[in-house]
């Protein structure tokens, strides 16, 4: 037993059989690290089972505390491993940023999916949402999975991961508070969401619109035709053919603008 003591001791360093301190550093880092499991796309699925999330963010507690606690003071700043209202509300913060902030690249595809259920003429065609609970455009929930695909696909959630253990780093464990500049930057980024939004959607939108002026002038030109008919359903394939294609480049798009989104949720934990 003793042996095994030392063996642990040396793996771990010094401080690792001080339990008081190692037991705060678990709690302090589980904080954190499940704030970003509720809040971070991916990560707070609910398709993921609850057992599963906690015993994820259990290990990844246990394994990162020895490391907090032997953490030196950086650009001098230590750890603070104390239990207090102040830490744990930072704790909760870092998470509660880095959701907000993601979550807004999610919030600019649900948009962009309900500008293209209007180009669609699926303005009726609603779907439970199992995230929001909420009616949602069906063509939000395909971008919505489509989202996930990449970030699984492209490993962004490896990065967020990586991320996350930067901010040990960059904001040690119970030196985090939430100030209004974090809040105020989060907020101006919220508007973001429109213009990716329409970003995503503007090819399909610009297609369907000039196939609706050809339509009208096919119509003007020749009335005894059944443009009224057909309008509808032109638009619809030719919507498909557009949305098939700028398939092609959307997963780049959500690659870099994720990227940029974690960069500026390590930023605003730092500040």
């Amino acid at each position: 037993m003793q042996e095994a003591m030392q063996s642990i001791q040396t793996y771990l360093g010094p401080q690792a059989l001080d339990w008081p301190r190692y037991l705060t550093a678990c709690v302090l880092v589980l904080l954190r690290v499940s704030g970003v499991m509720v809040f971070i796309p991916l990560f707070s699925s609910p398709a993921i089972p609850v057992r599963v999330k906690a015993a994820f963010t259990i290990t990844i507690s246990v394994l990162l505390a020895p490391v907090v606690c032997a953490m030196p003071a950086v650009a001098g700043r230590a750890p603070r491993l104390e239990l207090d209202a102040a830490s744990i509300l930072g704790e909760l913060g870092v998470g509660l940023v880095f959701g907000l902030t993601l979550n807004l690249l999610t919030e600019a595809m649900m948009y962009a999916g309900t500008l293209l259920g209007l180009q669609f003429s699926f303005g009726l065609v609603n779907l439970l949402d199992p995230n929001s609970k909420v009616d949602t455009a069906v063509l939000s929930e395909l971008l919505n999975w489509i989202l996930l695909l990449v970030i699984i696909g492209a490993g962004l959630d490896r990065a967020v991961l990586g991320a996350l253990m930067r901010t040990f780093v960059t904001a040690p464990p119970g030196l985090v508070a939430l100030n209004i500049n974090s809040c105020a930057a989060v907020g101006a980024m919220a508007g973001g969401i429109f213009l990716a939004g329409m970003q995503l959607a503007a090819p399909v939108m610009s297609a369907t619109i000039l196939t609706e002026i050809a339509v009208a002038m096919i119509g003007r030109l020749s009335p005894q035709l059944p443009i009224t008919f057909v309008s509808v359903p032109v638009k619809t394939l030719v919507a498909y053919a557009v949305l098939i294609i700028s398939f092609t480049v959307w997963p780049r798009w959500i690659e870099s603008h994720f990227l940029h989104l974690l960069d500026a949720a390590q930023g605003l934990v730092a500040l």
